[in-house]
């Protein structure tokens, strides 16, 4: 998958199911190095995956699909996680895990996803809403959401994560 023209392709969309876990898997593991510089701990990884491919109630993948040379690759995902609004009495959609192949970058991939994601969100009447996190130095990710009409929030995101965090603390000499 080495497709650096930047030309616009037929991206077909789909609920991800339980033969798509390797691919998510790599995906997510690509995806966490490439934004965040972190190696995650792979059998951890693939049990949270499936956890989810095994239970609608934790969320859903999506995968963008591509026809090449008679075969389908799967080129992109993201995943939906729910958020209760009780201001609302409605889920926000929260869209993870987002990751495009390098090779089929700028090609309406992730377009195709969120256009999905927009368009299921907005046909029921539990869900109020479509929200992401992104990395605030990750300034490409963020002009591309942009064209997608998402915006700033007057919201700051703060954790304290139990698993992860030590690696953050490691590869920054954080006491």
């Amino acid at each position: 998958m080495n497709h650096q023209s930047h030309e616009q392709i037929s991206v077909s969309i789909r609920a991800a199911l339980l033969p798509d876990l390797d691919s998510l898997v790599q995906f997510n593991a690509a995806m966490a190095l490439e934004t965040e510089a972190r190696t995650l701990e792979q059998t951890r990884l693939r049990a949270g995956v499936q956890a989810v491919l095994e239970n609608s109630a934790r969320g859903f993948y999506l995968v963008g699909e591509v026809q090449e040379s008679q075969k389908t690759l799967v080129v992109g995902q993201l995943l939906i996680t729910y958020e209760w609004s009780d201001w609302r009495n409605a889920n926000f959609w929260w869209i993870q895990s987002v990751y495009v192949h390098e090779g089929w970058r700028h090609r309406g991939v992730f377009r195709a996803l969120y256009q999905h994601v927009n368009d299921l969100a907005r046909a029921r009447h539990d869900v109020c809403g479509v929200r992401l996190y992104v990395e605030q130095e990750n300034v490409g990710a963020q002009k591309v959401y942009g064209k997608m009409g998402l915006t700033d929030t007057p919201y700051r995101m703060m954790e304290r994560d139990f698993v992860l965090s030590h690696q953050l603390k490691d590869s920054k000499h954080i006491p």
